[in-house]
């Protein structure tokens, strides 16, 4: 009861707050300034966003071949569209299930090419880690890019705190709190390892299997065709995002550290939640407007920016829902080898 519970709240939460802030930003628009964003809507020139949706699939594409580098040098050779379906698969779970979609790809993997969960699992996390640092590096360039504009952000951020209103200042420790529950959570998976020989053994080899799987990154027998692959992802999702703001004339003049500017924005909103619904286009808008004239009506943000965003949003999305639910349907036939 207690993880079902867990469970539904791990869900319910993130989608509360992004349906909190889809109705916190619409608010704040006046009317007029809501009219102007359904008018974006309707004034949207989708080949830009059909341009949009091809860049990401591309990238996608791209992050399977660049796994078969990983899973190779573990001596394993999966099929390209193998990997490919069991890539899109994980991205549509994720759509379903929080953070599903790492181990129903590394699982998928394994139900068609036999190649062991823990291994699979251990090499999309360091494909998660190299990700990571090509992230950090592009909020740093993109840091770089922003110094004339540092100021505009903290009265932005400022702007936007002050119109939530006061804070609860209830004086719970909640930090505190959860370092005590980490504290208390490490104290018994110790406990349990040293003192139940079977868990000890199961845990040991899942860590040397993650081992394995993080170490292929720098075992890799093709390291230029990793690197060629991890860059053209990253610059494939940046094109992605790009030739969205083509789809309005009023954003198509935003400057390159506008769309670097957002683009981090953006990334950030996915992490925070799920899907990045209500949060991507939020944050997106929130940092764009900045590299746009001020709102006529006033407020944070203006409503082409927030329809822009929106607009990126939905087409990812929708391809991520009919291709990724299309390849969880080819991946989970009937298990066969597959040729290389």
């Amino acid at each position: 009861m207690k993880k079902t519970l867990i469970g539904i709240l791990k869900v319910v939460v993130p989608l509360g707050l992004g349906i909190w802030l889809v109705l916190y930003f619409y608010r704040q628009l006046d009317p007029t300034q809501r009219a102007e964003l359904f008018d974006a809507f309707a004034r949207a020139n989708w080949w830009w966003l059909l341009i949009s949706i091809l860049f990401g699939w591309m990238s996608h594409m791209s992050r399977a071949w660049r796994w078969r580098y990983l899973l190779d040098s573990m001596g394993y050779r999966p099929g390209f569209w193998n990997c490919y379906h069991a890539t899109m698969s994980g991205y549509f779970m994720n759509l379903l299930i929080q953070r599903a979609g790492e181990a129903s790809r590394a699982a998928l993997l394994y139900r068609r090419e036999k190649v062991p969960f823990v291994k699979g699992f251990g090499s999309i996390m360091a494909e998660r880690a190299v990700d990571m640092i090509l992230l950090i590096g592009l909020f740093g360039l993109t840091i770089l890019l922003q110094f004339d504009k540092l100021d505009l952000f903290q009265e932005r951020i400022a702007a936007f705190r002050a119109d939530q209103g006061p804070g609860e200042a209830s004086g719970f420790p909640w930090l505190w709190v959860v370092l005590g529950l980490i504290t208390v959570a490490i104290g018994v998976g110790v406990y349990l390892m040293l003192t139940r020989p079977a868990i000890h053994a199961r845990v040991m080899e899942t860590l040397r299997g993650l081992g394995e799987g993080i170490r292929s990154v720098t075992r890799t027998r093709h390291p230029g065709g990793f690197i060629f692959h991890t860059f053209l992802i990253w610059f494939l999702y940046v094109l992605m995002f790009a030739v969205g703001f083509y789809c309005l004339p009023e954003t198509s003049t935003v400057s390159w550290a506008g769309i670097m500017a957002g683009f981090v924005a953006g990334a950030i909103g996915i992490v925070l939640v799920q899907g990045g619904i209500g949060v991507y286009p939020a944050f997106v808008a929130l940092i764009v407007s900045i590299y746009m004239p001020a709102p006529e009506g006033g407020g944070l943000l203006r409503p082409e920016a927030l329809a822009m965003g929106w607009l990126i949003w939905v087409a990812q999305t929708v391809m991520t829902i009919v291709l990724g639910g299309l390849s969880l349907l080819l991946i989970s036939r009937t298990p066969k080898p597959s040729e290389t």
